[in-house]
């Protein structure tokens, strides 16, 4: 019986042969194929799974009409990652929770976006510690959705030029660092676990409270 190797060894030997191509153009051909053929794999093992974040990507296309490569691009990610569900058949209901995160920028662009993220945030961490679902998928999900969801929030609704670039520095910059790092070790790189200062998590919150002063300084504003 053929046993594939876990989702971070599988990504370790992908990236060893990367690197030991020395990154020229063959070596990313067979890097990517290699990947692609995994990832089908994989996803033919989990139907369920498939399933789950297809009929979630639909209704949020079918709730949204906001940006359908957004949400095309959110489904891609999560069905070619699916090896990272380790032995788990189910996305579950706390990464359900953390893709609709992602996707609330298709959805909705109410004036409580900001709060309806930091909730979610939190309740895919409680359920999954709850539930005891915790897998290298729902972690990698919630970093992404973090990512992709407060540096949109923060170039569309955030008027501070210094802000913003803060924003990229919280999250861009730390998810690029790592992905360099690995690509250039040819093994996957942790990113640093900050004990007593999280700058992301200070940043929702920061990005949230001002834009909840905004609306309430709108909301007072004398009509014409």
């Amino acid at each position: 019986m053929n046993i594939e190797p876990g989702s971070r060894a599988a990504t370790n030997d992908l990236l060893t042969g990367l690197r030991d191509g020395r990154w020229r153009p063959r070596a990313w051909a067979r890097f990517l194929g290699r990947a692609a053929a995994r990832s089908l794999r994989q996803a033919r093992r989990r139907p369920r799974a498939l399933a789950e974040i297809t009929v979630l990507h639909a209704l949020y296309a079918c709730a949204g009409h906001r940006n359908l490569g957004w949400t095309a691009a959110s489904w891609a990610l999560a069905a070619t990652h699916l090896g990272m569900l380790e032995d788990r058949a189910s996305i579950g209901v706390a990464t359900a929770v953390t893709l609709t995160r992602a996707n609330l920028p298709t959805v909705t662009d109410t004036r409580w976006l900001p709060v309806l993220a930091l909730a979610t945030d939190l309740a895919d961490g409680r359920l999954a510690r709850a539930r005891r679902t915790v897998t290298p998928f729902g972690r990698t999900a919630d970093s992404l959705a973090d990512a992709a969801f407060w540096t949109w929030f923060a170039f569309r609704h955030e008027p501070s030029r210094r802000l913003r670039t803060v924003a990229l520095l919280a999250w861009v910059a730390p998810a690029t660092a790592v992905a360099a790092t690995s690509f250039r070790r040819g093994r996957m790189v942790d990113p640093p676990a900050p004990v007593l200062l999280r700058p992301a998590a200070t940043m929702q919150v920061v990005l949230t409270v001002r834009a909840l002063v905004r609306q309430g300084v709108t909301a007072e504003s004398p009509t014409a």
